[in-house]
């Protein structure tokens, strides 16, 4: 697929899953991912939706941030809400090649607030 122009890729997760990433140096995805095949990962104008519409009333999220062009070859644009390319990453994800990370609260309706990010 062709690759947007993103220079930021992200990834909504528990905070306990992304502290086990940080001990065991490699996240392997949730549930969700393991299931799928790959890790969802949204660029900067997917996250608002994919946080209402998959996160609202998670609580402990944490938004983490990826250089786009760092992922290599494992990271595949493609299809899938309403046809949009999205960020998929096939295998183990790095913890290091995290930028960084941040809490994610929720709004009163407990939709997640990622806020502006990096397009």
């Amino acid at each position: 697929m062709s690759e947007p122009q993103s220079p930021l890729v992200y990834k909504l997760t528990t905070v306990d899953e992304w502290s086990m990433a940080i001990v065991t140096g490699i996240f392997a995805g949730s549930a969700d991912d393991e299931r799928d095949g790959y890790i969802h990962l949204s660029a900067a104008g997917q996250l608002g939706e994919t946080a209402k519409k998959y996160f609202s009333g998670c609580e402990d999220l944490c938004l983490i941030a990826f250089e786009a062009a760092e992922l290599g070859q494992s990271l595949v644009w493609e299809p899938s809400r309403g046809g949009q390319l999205f960020p998929h990453y096939y295998g183990p994800l790095p913890a290091l090649s995290a930028l960084w990370v941040r809490p994610v609260p929720l709004d009163p309706q407990g939709v997640p607030i990622v806020g502006d990010v990096e397009a």
